[in-house]
């Protein structure tokens, strides 16, 4: 923590002011700020001066930098706001007519996943109308001709976006913001209860309790999965992240909330399915040995803890009260903070470009920040809001991502240059930077109350000479007032006076709370390199396994102990899999390409299968399979079916599989049945995915679109192993 604290100062040190300019210099570059003509601001950014006109909402402080940068967010969220969007992916790129929020500079379309997390931090409060049009344009009802209701477009993810891309329910984290609009909270429900409905259906794993689905916003697979998942991506719809289910979480409290209004039976349901998925959450993602939230954890037959942390997951974790209080600031306490700025992922990988990997994604961080202030962590509270500004005066403007130590727009590595792609105005930057300055700074609530937790630090900077800074928005002003003593903590309110449209807050140290001393790791270290899959050799009633003495081994979710470097795996007549992990002192690896061995069944056919069982327990079916029908990283085409099992004397199992795009044959994700002695029958049933919906009729990007609905790949086989009766314990 005392390196933190120092980092904070050092960083402080850069920044100068004056009555009418501001100065900010990091890692080379320069930056200056100047007051112009009416309430006007010049900003001399490396790339070039920046005209910044006077903004609807307006700070009064004693940084002209910090006034300038507020002005300028608010100027970008303006050049944001369009009246027609456009994407190479829908109707041939031609206009959209849509009152909208556009992404940013380089995507002048809506996407759900931005929007949503930028209508959270600041624009469902800033501008509702033009916020609900946006989201309403992601709201669609089915065209496969049998599915009722209205549902959340998942409109990108990796392997033909859902279910290997789970995350749509982002989109009631904003919404519930807006339903002081009846027409508007009546589309809410509906889509709550669609969306709600064939996610239990679809993604929900009752085995693990949790959701299945890739991590919300790191869809780049390579940047935070094994590279392993660059041309496969079945194990990335078999996992669960973090991060997707706290959003599961949250839309099924909304469910909940809005259903007990209605007087709706359902709110029970809503509140027990929320209750028991926040358990699962704190149980299965806690890593003792780190101390934090595991990104994402393995798939059922091999629920491994993953060695990456992502602040986006954890944040969203915290700010959802669904990670106990201690847990929750240990976590964040210890999340590696660099001088320019927190990680969006860590640890980093050696051998993949910047993007995710290696960078800093203001959003994120405004996300963080506001964790931050939900648990009194005053040192990350100020670097924070230093990477907002530092980033955004440095680029001239809220940019998409920076590089993780220079904070620059680009560095130049070869192969591992990047950030690989950046955008300007970059709306969930731009609503960031917002909600930094409304909330983090001068603490202004939804519910209009006024809570400022200004770390000390920030007062030399903020306040320069003056007694008091202000913010006038919304025909409101709120006054902070610095108090004589600032201590080295938190400032919070003390005396609070309103009078008329003014709010006087008076800034008063807070009792520092009791924290451990944590130690902080390198933001920019590197994992060691991923392992090759674990080589099986059968020996005896078993198989052994060699382990390098840098390696872990593990089975069925479990680290094994080998003995002089080789590991031995009985033969219980059930199905076992193994990877392994390289570890680097502290730092470890991802996991191996997984090995499964055991007996296993390969049934030919493409419709319908027949097997036997010697004696009543557990099966996990898969399909191999190919699904030529879109790339890896993009579409709306992974076909998503049921198995229909029928045992003699049990009555009927369904359940669902992904066949996400492949490259050649592959298997699909899994499905687990309890099954009897005696012959089982499977037959294989139409499912639903993302091309169903009427949304897509407008996607001209690949397959599945205009064309209409596609579900459809070249099924092979049916692959039956016998397995633990409780798979996913760990």
């Amino acid at each position: 923590m005392l390196k933190i604290i120092c980092l904070t100062a050092a960083l402080g040190a850069a920044l100068g002011t004056t009555a009418h300019t501001a100065d900010l210099e990091f890692n080379g570059r320069h930056a200056r700020a100047e007051a112009a003509a009416k309430g006007s601001f010049v900003l001399h950014a490396p790339k070039g001066e920046v005209q910044i006109a006077l903004g609807r909402m307006r700070s009064q402080t004693g940084s002209v930098m910090f006034d300038a940068l507020f002005a300028l967010a608010q100027q970008e969220m303006d050049q944001d706001r369009v009246d027609a969007i456009r994407d190479p992916s829908f109707d041939e790129g031609r206009p959209v007519p849509c009152d909208c929020f556009q992404t940013g500079a380089r995507w002048p379309y809506v996407w759900t996943r931005d929007l949503s997390f930028a209508a959270d931090l600041a624009l469902a409060k800033l501008d509702p109308q033009r916020t609900r049009q946006s989201l309403q344009f992601k709201l669609s009802a089915a065209r496969d001709g049998h599915t009722p209701g209205l549902f959340v477009a998942q409109d990108t993810g990796s392997g033909g976006s859902w279910p290997i891309s789970s995350d749509r329910v982002v989109w009631f984290l904003a919404a519930r913001h807006l339903l002081d609009d009846p027409a508007f909270a009546d589309q809410v429900w509906q889509a709550l209860q669609g969306t709600l409905a064939q996610d239990r259906a679809m993604v929900f794993d009752a085995q693990m309790g949790l959701y299945r689905g890739e991590t919300s916003f790191l869809d780049w697979r390579e940047q935070t999965y094994p590279d392993w998942t660059r041309e496969n991506v079945r194990f990335i719809g078999d996992s669960y992240a973090l991060s997707t289910n706290v959003l599961h979480y949250q839309a099924l409290r909304l469910g909940q909330q809005m259903a007990a209004q209605l007087g709706d039976e359902r709110s029970d349901q809503y509140k027990a399915w929320a209750d028991a998925l926040a358990l699962q959450i704190d149980a299965r993602f806690w890593r003792e040995d780190m101390g934090q939230y595991m990104s994402y954890i393995g798939e059922a037959a091999h629920p491994v803890p993953y060695a990456k942390v992502d602040l986006l997951g954890l944040s969203l974790g915290i700010l959802a009260d669904v990670l106990p209080a201690g847990r929750a600031q240990r976590a964040l306490a210890a999340y590696p903070m660099g001088p320019a700025g927190s990680p969006v992922v860590w640890p980093q990988e050696a051998q993949q470009p910047i993007y995710h990997n290696r960078a800093i994604w203001p959003f994120v961080s405004a996300y963080s920040l506001r964790a931050a202030r939900k648990l009194d962590d005053a040192p990350r509270i100020a670097a924070e809001i230093r990477s907002l500004m530092q980033g955004a005066a440095l680029a001239g403007s809220n940019m998409e991502n920076y590089e993780l130590v220079t904070q620059a727009l680009h560095v130049d590595e070869g192969a591992l240059s990047g950030p690989v792609v950046n955008s300007e105005r970059q709306l969930w930057s731009v609503a960031g930077y917002l909600a930094m300055v409304s909330e983090g700074v001068f603490g202004l609530q939804d519910d209009g109350s006024v809570q400022p937790k200004l770390p000390a630090s920030l007062v030399p900077d903020l306040f320069g000479k003056q007694r008091r800074i202000s913010l006038e928005a919304n025909g409101k002003r709120y006054v902070l007032e610095r108090p004589k003593q600032l201590g080295d903590g938190l400032l919070v309110a003390g005396k609070v006076k309103t009078r008329g449209a003014t709010t006087t807050v008076q800034l008063v140290p807070a009792a520092a709370a009791p924290r451990d001393a944590v130690a902080s790791a390198d933001a920019n270290a590197r994992a060691p390199a991923t392992p090759a899959a674990p080589q099986a050799r059968r020996s005896g009633k078993g198989w052994t396994v060699a382990v390098a003495a840098d390696q872990v081994l593990w089975q069925d979710g479990n680290a094994l102990q080998p003995a002089k470097g080789v590991a031995r795996v009985g033969d219980d007549g059930l199905q076992h899999c193994l990877s392994l992990t390289r570890r680097d002192g502290a730092l470890e690896s991802l996991h191996s390409p997984m090995l499964c061995v055991g007996p296993q069944q390969v049934l030919r056919g493409d419709r319908q299968w027949r097997f036997s069982n010697a004696k009543a327990g557990h099966v996990r079916l898969r399909l191999q399979y190919n699904n030529p029908n879109g790339p890896i990283n993009t579409g709306v085409t992974a076909a998503v079916k049921q198995l229909n099992l029928q045992c003699a004397g049990q009555p009927a199992q369904r359940q669902t599989v992904t066949l996400p795009h492949s490259v050649a044959a592959q298997e699909s994700t899994a499905a687990s049945f309890a099954v009897p002695k005696g012959r089982c029958t499977v037959t294989l049933e139409e499912g639903f995915n993302m091309s169903a919906l009427e949304h897509f009729a407008h996607y001209t990007g690949g397959k599945g679109g205009r064309e209409g609905v596609l579900n459809q790949a070249q099924v092979q086989a049916l692959k039956v192993a016998p397995v633990a009766a409780v798979e996913g314990a760990r």
